[in-house]
């Protein structure tokens, strides 16, 4: 292909667009340099002798021939297009500066975002810094501040551990006591609910300072709002069963039950009020709640039992 632009480029007729190509190839291909200078000593060596001119005819024929000859070349392939077209664009970029100068800012500018994107990427890769002070292992129980520090990504949290701690002692220890007091509202742990009023209802039983009075946390007034309040009937039945000593000496013990009696929705429960009621006669309220069980209680055990315990008391009119 070289030596046919050579030869092209001879006689004038290469393209524009490929005389810088060939130009570039002559510097670099000492073979195609020496063609080139043959050539032009054969023109050196013609232009000595006479010129004469040629028979017209003999001219129109071989014109003829060589259209011909051209017509029957057949055309080029892929490659060889995308070839001509390569030095086409090369030549179109000589031969308009400020391209080339886009062409390279483009090249520049894509270069710089792909470095700055690598060096993004390899920053992400690398292992986040965490500084802890004093780590524990406890569970997480509040955030109590966040701060950006400024300038950077850097985020400072404060916040507070649940550290686990077992303590083991005698149901008498004050430390064991408020902490089974603390497990009766525990919302969600039913068995620690469960476990705590069994103890403390217990402990009432056999009457180990079981106190009431005026202290909502004391051990009596926490098994009664577990005795009204509780969503689980058998936890009910156990802080009744834990008060049924002080009923006689406790007005609000009393009131508490005859309240349970009134609108508990558990049979068992109810019928555990009656039997725990049973043994108070002087209080009016008592009898009141009896009364309207024996008459309105939608259990017919509940409506008996109570009529029976108002026999019992005569008070049945």
């Amino acid at each position: 292909m070289a030596q046919e632009n050579i030869i092209l480029a001879h006689y004038g007729e290469l393209p524009d667009e490929l005389a810088g190509a060939l130009e570039q190839h002559l510097a670099i291909c000492e073979d195609c340099r020496n063609e080139l200078i043959a050539m032009q000593a054969v023109e050196e060596r013609l232009a000595l002798l006479p010129v004469m001119e040629p028979d017209p005819n003999m001219l129109a024929q071989a014109r003829m021939r060589l259209d011909d000859a051209l017509d029957l070349i057949p055309p080029g392939g892929f490659f060889q297009r995308l070839r001509t077209n390569f030095f086409t664009w090369v030549g179109h970029v000589q031969s308009a500066p400020a391209l080339a100068t886009l062409l390279i800012g483009v090249g520049f500018i894509s270069g710089t975002l792909v470095n700055k994107y690598e060096a993004y990427q390899a920053e992400l890769a690398k292992p986040k810094v965490i500084t802890v002070s004093h780590p524990t292992q406890g569970t997480v129980a509040n955030v109590t501040g966040i701060v950006q520090i400024p300038n950077s990504e850097m985020v400072q949290v404060n916040y507070n551990r649940v550290i686990p701690e077992t303590i083991e002692g005698s149901l008498d220890e004050p430390r064991v006591r408020e902490l089974l007091l603390k497990g009766i509202s525990t919302p969600t742990a039913d068995d620690v609910r469960v476990n705590a009023v069994s103890l403390l209802a217990n402990e009432c039983k056999v009457g180990h300072e079981c106190v009431g009075g005026g202290d909502p946390k004391s051990i009596r007034n926490q098994l009664m709002v577990t005795m009204l309040w509780d969503e689980d009937p058998g936890v009910r039945l156990t802080a009744l069963e834990g008060l049924q000593r002080y009923v006689g000496q406790d007005p609000r013990v009393r009131d508490a039950i005859a309240e349970s009696l009134s609108r508990d929705p558990n049979a068992e429960v109810r019928k555990q009020a009656i039997a725990t009621l049973a043994p108070v006669r002087s209080d009016s309220t008592v009898r009141q709640v009896l009364r309207t069980a024996s008459t309105r209680d939608e259990n017919a055990y509940i409506r008996t039992a109570s009529y029976n315990v108002l026999q019992g008391m005569g008070d049945l009119q």
